[in-house]
């Protein structure tokens, strides 16, 4: 990229790269749940530039910047991405309208967020209204009937939504791992079914995304190492009491799309090489306790939250540390 480029130009760009990076996972989540990852696409798009341009219009800002930036859509993107297929239109709008609200605008717009605005967003639709934000499909629907389960217009067929793998670890006393992976049919080969899929393909969109220097490779790094290595040490083997094994923790979840497209936001993640690091780090860890012992099935979005929070303090310790070095 140019350096003469300005820098909106430059955020533009980095935009359309990310959201092209989405496509591989975008594809996946729609080849294995159908239509209703489209609909939140939709919803979530069309919330985003609702949202942007009133608020623009507020502050008596051009709408055209605002718009184009990519920023927005981004966020929606992610946010979808995350959503259960099919779930209400509102909690989606909901979801997005306060994401972008309360994650970005109340602190002044792009650049100014501390919070990641689709994970606060995908957190307040999960504390406010946990059952259907747990309600994941166990399979498609046709187009007329996931419109109909969107806007609450009919009955939800017999057996639509089961628990996810997560879940079903979670929750799991007696059941050996090989057990659950026989008669569960939430799990696939190494993961949850069709997520495990899901999550290479947004690792596929992340190694794009390295390629092509739009995001640095410490956090996801951080984040993955240190989610891999917290559940080898933890891992049963196939016991009744096994937390899952490091490649399960890896392809279940949220959790490729957190590590290249959610932690690597450039404002409310850390900025210094180190504090980017151990960043990811935090994150791991924190996804892996609160999907073993947590209320949660999946911690991802808490943990960056959190993670959020601890910015300013990995910032002065890495420049600390930097001092040391240097002195």
């Amino acid at each position: 990229m140019s350096p003469r480029e300005a820098p909106d130009d430059r955020l533009q760009q980095a935009m359309k790269r990310v959201l092209l990076a989405t496509l591989p996972g975008l594809l996946a989540l729609f080849w294995f749940y159908g239509w209703g990852v489209l609909i939140n696409l939709i919803l979530a798009a069309s919330t985003a530039l609702l949202i942007e341009a009133g608020v623009a219009r507020l502050r008596r800002q051009p709408l055209q910047p605002t718009l184009s930036d990519g920023s927005a859509l981004v966020s929606a993107t992610l946010l979808a991405a995350a959503m259960p297929p099919y779930c209400p239109w509102w909690l989606t709008v909901t979801a997005v309208a306060s994401g972008l609200l309360f994650g970005k605008h109340l602190y002044g717009g792009i650049g100014k967020n501390p919070f990641n605005p689709a994970m606060l967003g995908f957190a307040l639709a999960m504390l406010l209204f946990p059952q259907p934000m747990t309600h994941w499909p166990a399979h498609g629907m046709s187009l007329q009937a996931a419109f109909a389960q969107v806007l609450n217009l009919g009955q939800a067929p017999d057996a639509w939504v089961q628990a996810t793998a997560l879940d079903s670890l979670r929750i799991n006393k007696s059941l050996t791992m090989d057990e659950l992976f026989a008669a569960n049919p939430a799990f696939g080969r190494f993961g949850g079914r069709g997520v495990e899929w899901i999550n290479l393909a947004f690792l596929a969109g992340g190694l794009f995304l390295l390629q092509r220097r739009v995001i640095a490779w410490q956090a996801p790094v951080g984040m993955l190492a240190s989610l891999f290595f917290v559940s080898l040490l933890c891992w049963n083997g196939s016991g009744s009491n096994s937390h899952g094994s490091p490649l399960f923790h890896l392809l279940s979840g949220a959790t490729m799309l957190g590590a290249f497209f959610i932690i690597t936001e450039p404002v409310s993640g850390a900025k210094s090489s180190l504090a980017r690091l151990l960043f990811g780090v935090g994150v791991g860890l924190l996804t892996y306790l609160i999907r073993t012992w947590g209320g949660y099935p999946d911690g991802v979005a808490f943990a960056v939250l959190l993670m959020n929070l601890c910015v300013p303090a990995l910032e002065r310790f890495a420049a600390a540390r930097q001092t040391q070095v240097q002195s």
